[in-house]
């Protein structure tokens, strides 16, 4: 077994007096009354706010691509390979640093992991790495936006095309971001949205699948429901048959009813988020031995999920930073480190192991104001 960083994170601390918390999630007092207002209807799982919620977010979003609301961005993943036609010993390229909610999915089905590097600088996949990687055998080249920056979509987008592949966006984090004034989620093939709970709009927990193809929508919402057409059986037209598989991957009214609500007031936390990512990037200009991950990028829109600092010495900087009460950590890890993909370790990937023991996470959320961002930056720049 390959010998890893400990990049371990610490316990976490309570979200009260003085703790800074890495994370808090945002739910807007309205979806208090949005969801108290759908537990008196019929509808409490999958009914007409979830066709709502759909409807609204891509409208929000500014795409002409189609909305599948579903369970989990993980569920979001899954019917985007489903509906790919992955096959057992497929292969599927994917960034090595990511949640492993990108790549699990494969394993269901036997396909080949094909792990990418990560890109110095911006921690998303290296489309440099990702052509060298290209074989006869691919059959998609899945791409995740890490914190909210969009990846290359250019040349990544080139490659699939060139391999006759679809390009799959884990957009986990992006929701608000955009690529070279293009939406997240109106570009590729597939686009993945989560709405876990401490993302920008929570339904408690909930993705949604953004399809470029119209006519895979039907199939789609098959097959997010055991494989049975739910509009045919409750408009008593269903033939009673299934001839596909298929998942309980629905979202619920209850869910829903969060997402409509967080949808009112996304323009005003997704300004937050970037204003509290400025003053960071502004506030460790200049300073040695650390620098923010994707600052400087004017091509595109970073939606502000995460603040990732590369910084020198960072278990030292992540004890300064605990001593004032301030939460920070790693979130995600290498996957190539899991045991559960041991089979698909290969070769060496030098910008993540540059990287490796190099990047901390600080807080960034709606309950922070930006002196709580000064604050980190004044402790930072204090040294460590």
């Amino acid at each position: 077994m390959a010998k890893f960083a400990d990049t371990r994170d610490k316990s976490i601390l309570p979200a009260d007096g003085e703790n800074l918390v890495l994370f808090h999630p945002h739910v807007p007092e309205a979806a208090i009354d949005e969801v108290a207002d759908t537990l008196r209807t019929r509808w409490i799982g999958q009914g007409p706010k979830v066709d709502r919620f759909e409807t609204e977010f891509r409208d929000w979003i500014g795409t002409q691509h189609h909305p599948i609301a579903v369970g989990s961005c993980t569920d979001a993943m899954h019917l985007a390979y489903v509906l790919a036609d992955l096959k057992a010993g497929d292969e599927v390229i994917v960034p090595v640093f990511t949640c492993t909610a990108t790549s699990i999915p494969l394993l269901y089905h036997g396909i080949k992991v094909r792990f990418a590097d990560a890109q110095a600088g911006t921690m998303n996949i290296d489309p440099n790495h990702v052509r060298a990687l290209v074989t006869e055998k691919t059959k998609a080249i899945v791409c995740v936006h890490y914190g909210g920056l969009p990846c290359d979509m250019d040349e990544l987008q080139a490659i699939a095309d060139e391999a006759g592949v679809p390009l799959i966006e884990d957009a986990a984090q992006a929701v608000g971001a955009s690529y070279k004034g293009r939406p997240v989620g109106g570009m590729s093939d597939f686009t993945a949205f989560s709405f876990q709970a401490i993302k920008h709009i929570t339904t408690g927990d909930g993705g949604m699948l953004m399809l470029r193809d119209e006519s895979l929508v039907d199939k789609a919402q098959r097959i997010r429901w055991f494989g049975i057409d739910r509009k045919a059986k409750q408009g008593g037209t269903w033939a009673n048959d299934i001839y596909e598989v298929g998942y309980k991957y629905q979202m619920t009214d209850i869910g829903a009813a969060m997402g409509l609500a967080a949808l009112k007031t996304i323009d005003q936390s997704l300004a937050l988020r970037k204003s509290i990512l400025k003053t960071y990037i502004d506030g460790l200009e200049g300073l040695d031995g650390i620098e923010v991950v994707g600052a400087g990028m004017t091509d595109r829109v970073h939606a502000a999920w995460l603040c990732t600092v590369l910084v020198d010495r960072r278990q030292d900087l992540e004890k300064k930073l605990r001593d004032a009460r301030i939460e920070s950590g790693q979130v995600h890890f290498r996957n190539d480190r899991y045991s559960v993909f041991a089979d698909f370790r290969e070769g060496e990937l030098p910008n993540m192991n540059a990287m490796e023991n190099r990047y901390l996470v600080l807080p960034l959320h709606t309950h922070m104001e930006i002196g709580d961002a000064e604050r980190v930056c004044e402790v930072i720049r204090s040294g460590w």
